[in-house]
């Protein structure tokens, strides 16, 4: 299973004045986005450059064919972002580090004077994201590292096709570059989860957009109601542990129980495998891997909303003017009352 959480870490260079974290964080994040930014080349030199390889012509050509579509039909921003091109030379531009409390759901938060607080900290060294992730184990928190093959400045720089980007395929590239520019369509401070739903929304109908307009037929539904029904479970299983440390249980009970969650969750897993996807061990890895809080972060993050977004995009009838302008309503609300709208759009 790939990891859902690929696309976070909206900072800027300003961001590392000031804020929050720890003094010692911000050096690595200047140096970080220094070495992206030096290693960024028009895309459209690499595709006029006969030296360059072949295929990464090919695939970069077919990514801007869906950046232009990004803007023109989806009313995304039009500059030069996803026009421009950086090999990291490694998998990830950045590794997330995950935190809760053992028995919360509750986030570990960072605070940004830009991006606001986030539900993570990401790292350009593995190394480094490892050393954080034992330091939190060391305090007793959940913790749970992801690679994240994307991400958005929000507008502040000309983001990158990253060489991290090319590993999926054409249609999986197409919707990533979606995904991010949605962010830098609307963003909400200290608020990752109305973030990250929205630009998954915006994500999952461009991408259906992308293919009719290539003449597409609709893309087989098996892949996407396996990964719904899996996304279903995690949330489910957030729910009930939810429930669960609201009790007042002395910490040995409630660690037993804990356990028990998570033990029903893959039995759960196994069932409704065996049962609807014979053969199909795409979850397998990641269900049976150590499992905690952190763990399931990502999920809430991703797909809380979705449904509370898609019901508006309907309600505008696939207006996509229409609806970020609803979106940018909403995301004037205070808080309560915004997740309060969310849940109304949801429920219908």
């Amino acid at each position: 299973m790939t990891s859902p959480a690929r696309c976070l870490l909206p900072f800027t260079l300003l961001a590392l004045l000031t804020g929050c974290s720890s003094p010692g964080y911000y050096p690595q994040l200047a140096a970080g986005q220094w070495q992206l930014l030096k290693a960024r080349e028009p895309v459209a030199r690499v595709i006029a450059d006969p030296q360059r390889d072949p295929h990464l012509r090919e695939r970069l050509a077919g990514a801007q064919a869906a950046r232009t579509f990004a803007s023109k039909q989806l009313h995304l921003p039009d500059n030069q972002s996803y026009r421009v091109y950086a090999d990291l030379k490694r998998p990830y531009v950045v590794w997330n580090v995950f935190a809760t409390p053992a028995f919360s759901l509750d986030p570990v938060t960072h605070c940004f004077p830009i991006a606001g607080c986030v539900a993570y900290r990401g790292y350009y060294e593995q190394g480094a994201a490892r050393g954080e992730a034992a330091l939190q184990r060391q305090q007793g928190l959940d913790v749970y590292v992801s690679g994240v093959e994307a991400y958005s400045t929000l507008g502040w720089f000309d983001d990158p096709i990253l060489n991290s980007m090319l590993s999926w395929g054409d249609e999986r590239l197409a919707s990533l570059i979606f995904h991010e520019l949605a962010h830098q369509r609307l963003y909400v401070k200290d608020d990752t989860e109305f973030n990250e739903s929205f630009a998954s929304f915006v994500e999952q109908e461009g991408s259906r957009q992308w293919r009719a307009h290539q003449g597409l037929p609709a893309p087989d539904t098996r892949s996407e109601q396996q990964r719904e029904a899996f996304t279903g479970l995690v949330l489910t299983t957030r729910q009930r542990l939810q429930t669960l440390y609201g009790q007042p249980l002395p910490e040995a009970q409630m660690q037993e129980h804990k356990d028990a969650e998570f033990e029903h969750m893959r039995q759960e897993y196994r069932r409704l495998r065996d049962q609807h996807w014979p053969g199909n061990t795409r979850y397998d890895a990641w269900i049976n891997a150590p499992m905690n809080n952190a763990k399931l972060l990502p999920f809430g993050l991703y797909d809380q909303w979705v449904p509370a977004f898609s019901a508006l995009f309907k309600h505008v009838d696939g207006n996509w003017q229409a609806f970020y302008a609803e979106v940018e309503r909403l995301a004037k609300l205070p808080a309560a009352r915004r997740k309060a709208a969310l849940r109304r759009w949801a429920a219908a």
